[in-house]
């Protein structure tokens, strides 16, 4: 039986789903997924085993809807290229990164929930895998749109190409930042300039190629 009505985080606003899925979202963190018993979270979040399990059907059942609101988070928090269409191409896709980058430092647990379910056996679970699959295109796509108007804005394959592997660099990136931000504190919104002068060094060899083949 549902216990919202007794349980003090209940009464400040939240519902026992939430309550539950932020205890989760901790432990996941602090002992990766494998790590998290039921009774651990049950005790963290002040809700009997048997709420849990009403709300989620088992533990991986957690684990999916943690995920999934995570991406529903994701899609509030983090903004799209296209919301600096006004500046030029460089300036677009570095004010977009500034952007996303300052997101990540401010809720880092976004990122670290989803290299800490990536090492586990659960990945391999098809309500895992879909929306992991799902927060990795929406930031794969992400990529693609602010790369684009740099390296391919009037298309042609070998340019749409090449957008597509340095999105793919650039959420490793991402990826790999939640690892130093965890153990070396490094900020994403330091990485920002380092990864802006790379494309923008690219970019301008491969201006200057062209050119030269002109």
């Amino acid at each position: 039986m549902v216990r919202d009505s007794g349980s003090a985080p209940a009464a400040a606003g939240f519902s026992s789903r939430e309550v539950i899925l932020n205890a989760a979202r901790t432990l996941v963190g602090e002992k990766g997924y494998d790590g998290m018993a039921i009774s651990d979270l049950s005790a963290r979040s002040g809700f009997p085993p048997s709420s849990i399990y009403y709300h989620f059907g088992s533990k991986l059942g957690v684990l999916a809807a943690l995920l999934e609101r995570t991406f529903e988070e994701l899609h509030a928090l983090f903004p799209t290229p296209s919301s600096f269409d006004d500046l030029a191409p460089l300036e677009r896709l570095e004010a977009w990164l500034s952007a996303a980058c300052d997101s990540l430092d401010r809720r880092p647990d976004y990122l670290r929930l989803l290299v800490a379910i990536s090492i586990g056996p659960q990945k391999d679970a098809a309500e895992v895998q879909a929306t992991v699959r799902r927060i990795r295109e929406f930031s794969h796509a992400s990529w693609v749109d602010a790369l684009t108007p740099v390296f391919a804005p009037n298309g042609g394959k070998n340019k749409e190409a090449l957008v597509q592997q340095l999105a793919i660099l650039g959420r490793a990136l991402t990826d790999g930042l939640s690892v130093a931000n965890s153990f070396d504190g490094v900020s994403y919104s330091s990485q920002v300039g380092p990864f802006v002068a790379m494309v923008s060094g690219l970019a301008g060899q491969r201006d200057g190629a062209a050119k030269r083949k002109r």
